[in-house]
């Protein structure tokens, strides 16, 4: 089992930037497909962004694109997620998640969904003011 946690998350005016942190434990990290997510109040919780195992395959959710960048260092057990050119519509609490992929799956786009991950990190907290 996996521990995850969040961090870098806080209050930025738009136009700004933001790095989260996602920290495992328990776990090589290298073992998981890694995501994040995010959910707004009175919203459903929505996926951002997804990456293999190795990091070779990367997938965004549309609203992100360009501004957005997930990365990861197995060495370090570490995912991060590059926020640049926020939004106010960006705030929300955001997730990170892990899968062992144990079915195997060579679409990183089968990670869009929520309920693929079989293990969630508490989420932290950002919010972009206009």
């Amino acid at each position: 089992q996996v521990q995850l946690v969040e961090s870098g998350g806080g209050l930025v005016q738009a136009g700004g930037s933001l790095r989260l942190s996602c920290a495992a434990s328990g776990r090589t990290l290298s073992s998981y497909v890694m995501g994040w997510f995010r959910q707004a109040p009175g919203k459903e919780r929505e996926s951002v962004a997804a990456i293999s195992r190795r990091g070779g395959r990367i997938y965004y959710a549309d609203s992100v694109k360009g501004r957005f960048t997930i990365s990861r260092d197995n060495a370090k057990n570490t995912v991060h997620l590059q926020m640049n050119s926020l939004k106010p519509e960006d705030t929300a609490v955001y997730f990170c998640a892990a899968d062992p992929n144990l079915l195997g799956v060579t679409s990183i786009s089968y990670y869009r969904g929520s309920d693929k991950y079989a293990y969630w990190g508490q989420g932290t907290q950002v919010t972009v003011s206009s």
